[in-house]
């Protein structure tokens, strides 16, 4: 974060390197060492409690036979839901993609046309690699 001075910035200084760490060791992309300024969602997602880490509806999507769609939904995510953009990046047909879609969909019980559905599965991904 910001710079802090005194001694009684000292645990919100804490809270701050300790989200950062866990977001790098999380998202290659933000490199061994990461700024919290820097972490983008993961500063509010750090910052759940543990308990609170899985939402029910994801949950089916976490278990390891799924990770290959997880990992498709997290790119279509990422890519703002631009099918053709996810396809490259993932380096699969787009027909391939919108049946994985489709299955994530069946899964999770989400609407990925719906924003608060792509919201909380998007989060619930990004959180899960805390």
């Amino acid at each position: 974060g910001d710079p802090r001075v005194g001694l009684a910035e000292l645990g919100a200084v804490w809270q701050e390197a300790r989200a950062a760490a866990q977001a790098a060791l999380a998202e290659r992309r933000l490199g061994p060492v990461a700024q919290w300024r820097g972490i983008g969602p993961y500063r509010l997602l750090t910052a759940l409690p543990p308990e609170s880490a899985q939402d029910p509806a994801a949950g089916p999507l976490l278990s390891p036979a799924h990770r290959e769609l997880a990992r498709t939904a997290e790119v279509y995510l990422d890519c703002a839901g631009q099918a053709g953009r996810t396809a490259s990046e993932l380096g699969i047909h787009r027909q391939t993609l919108y049946y994985r879609l489709n299955r994530v969909e069946q899964l999770t019980g989400l609407d990925l046309d719906d924003g608060e559905d792509r919201l909380l599965l998007h989060m619930a991904l990004k959180r899960a690699r805390l």
